[in-house]
């Protein structure tokens, strides 16, 4: 094996993590389990990319015009959370809203979710989950937290894709995202990954705060509500297809960070 196969190989887990969470133009390696596990283990460092992105955008924006209406400023930012991620996730949530919503079997629902056309339930989920987004946006750049929130919540996004893939959460087809990245994630690296992910925004919350302790409850909060509201959907959607899919872990990652999003901004003490 060349050096330059030796090297690729190594860093499979890097590329499969950035063409699944990520628009990165890398092309996708050959994908075993361990490789797999790897990716997801590293979904949360996905979402502080994502998160950046949106946050220099924002940024930008303010530094370029003069006072730009805020919700102008929040719609762009989401904009680049959906086309960061290829329109992957919102259209994983719109898939999952169908299935579920259509309280068929699992063989009919797994095909209705398959079949890829967006039904009734999948609308109003992409708008529900859109205005979410933006109007949290709107609310976080109304009291400076904007880098912040966006940060937290495309972290704790992904991290939730990163708990639905530790051992004994199956994959309900036999083929596809799902089956390959399901139990692939050990729950010691889950763990690791999970503390490491909450001491990020831990930083982040004590940094806005200007240091005060405040910040950092408030990030933990935020944090845990995305990850449970995720859980919810994730047995909900084990319960009732039988497992997950990539459809399924696109829905955790809307989910995930639109529940964080507006704890983010809910949760504040009196200074």
């Amino acid at each position: 094996m060349s050096e330059t196969d030796s090297a690729a190989q190594r860093f499979g887990w890097l590329r499969l993590a950035l063409t699944t969470f990520t628009i990165a133009p890398v092309r996708a390696p050959q994908v075993d389990r361990v490789t797999a596990g790897r990716a997801m283990t590293a979904a949360p460092l996905m979402g502080l990319l994502v998160g950046l992105a949106a946050g220099v955008v924002v940024a930008g924006l303010r530094a370029v015009f003069t006072q730009p209406p805020r919700l102008v400023v929040a719609t762009v930012a989401v904009l680049v959370l959906v086309l960061a991620s290829r329109a992957l996730h919102v259209d994983g949530l719109a898939d999952t809203a169908d299935a579920l919503g259509s309280y068929r079997p699992a063989d009919a629902a797994l095909a209705l979710m398959k079949n890829g056309d967006v039904g009734p339930f999948g609308v109003v989920a992409i708008v529900l989950d859109l205005l979410v987004l933006v109007s949290a946006l709107d609310a976080a750049l109304s009291i400076q937290r904007a880098t912040e929130v966006l940060l937290v919540a495309a972290m704790t996004g992904r991290l939730a894709v990163t708990h639905a893939c530790v051992a004994g959460i199956p994959a309900a087809r036999p083929t596809g995202l799902g089956a390959l990245v399901a139990g692939s994630v050990r729950r010691s690296a889950a763990v690791a990954v999970t503390a490491g992910a909450y001491a990020v925004g831990a930083l982040a919350g004590w940094i806005d705060e200007g240091g005060r302790w405040d910040g950092v409850l408030q990030v933990a909060i935020g944090m845990t509500a995305g990850l449970l509201a995720a859980q919810l959907l994730r047995w909900h959607a084990v319960r009732r297809l039988g497992g997950i899919t990539g459809d399924v872990l696109g829905a955790l990652v809307e989910i995930a960070t639109a529940v964080t999003l507006v704890a983010l901004v809910l949760i504040r003490w009196p200074t």
